[in-house]
């Protein structure tokens, strides 16, 4: 856990709560984003000093009482209250605090590439919790090679999606897959430095189109949904996706679905298997 994580949280949710939404006036000489911190200690009936002492990381175990009070102030949703009680039970328990995580994982169980093979017309791939693509199988390299995402030694799925152009192009609602891949690293990061500095290249290299996201301190992530996306071959398409959380691996594998007939049908053209190319023998 990096020190005073618990405060940036905290911090972050103030300010992102408007006053009208706490039945309070917004006011002509409001300068503070969000709420102040006394109207938060009103609201949760705690002092400011304590409140203040929270967000500068120099008091992190509130008693469940408080987390609850102050939760219920900032209008905190289900995700967010989840990530500020893991926050909570992480400090109390010193669990993190010394930053000795294990470092990202890079390496893939042999059981994993027997799961991914077996998926034999599904795309699926696997992550870890920087957004690297570990491993793939054959339909997950039909469906992603066009775009660009494997282009490269090591893919990224998050860079991708911030740093390259053709992102875009290939994803008509890239904003909220922007969204969901900037909470998804908040989600995983619990104070891992490596995490960090993953954030602080890729802020270095996008500017604010991450760095706004970011600094929002996101964590409400859908395991499922369904996304569209335009492939150069086969149009668009509009593919559902299931992620299997594979906690002692910190990896993710993610498998997509057809969300409908036309994607079932252009799936179907994309992974038809190529014939291969043959070359003439030497006389």
């Amino acid at each position: 856990m990096l020190d005073g994580e618990l405060g940036v949280f905290l911090r972050s949710r103030r300010e992102a709560v408007r006053p009208e939404q706490v039945g309070l006036p917004v006011g002509p000489r409001r300068r503070t984003p969000g709420l102040r911190r006394a109207e938060v200690a009103t609201l949760a009936q705690v002092s400011v000093e304590y409140l203040t002492r929270l967000e500068q990381g120099r008091d992190n175990r509130p008693s469940p009482e408080i987390l609850a009070a102050l939760a219920n102030a900032l209008r905190l949703d289900e995700a967010d209250r989840r990530h500020l009680q893991q926050l909570a039970s992480v400090e109390n328990h010193r669990q993190l605090c010394t930053g000795r995580r294990p470092a990202v994982s890079r390496t893939v169980r042999p059981e994993i590439r027997s799961l991914l093979d077996a998926l034999r017309d599904r795309p699926a791939y696997l992550l870890n919790r920087v957004g690297d693509v570990l491993a793939w199988n054959d339909p997950f390299d039909r469906l992603a090679r066009a775009l660009g995402l494997l282009d490269g030694d090591r893919p990224n799925l998050v860079w991708f999606v911030f740093a390259d152009e053709r992102a875009r192009e290939h994803f008509p609602d890239w904003a909220e897959l922007a969204d969901q891949q900037v909470a998804e690293l908040h989600r995983l990061r619990q104070g891992d430095p490596a995490t960090d500095a993953f954030a602080e290249r890729l802020g270095r290299a996008v500017g604010a189109a991450f760095t706004s996201r970011w600094q929002r301190c996101p964590v409400a992530a859908q395991p499922s949904a369904v996304r569209r996306l335009r492939h150069p071959e086969v149009g668009l398409l509009r593919l559902a996706y299931e992620t299997l959380e594979l906690p002692d691996d910190q990896q993710r594998l993610v498998v997509h679905l057809p969300a409908d007939a036309p994607t079932t049908a252009a799936l179907a053209r994309l992974l038809i298997p190529r014939p291969r190319t043959l070359h003439p023998l030497a006389s």
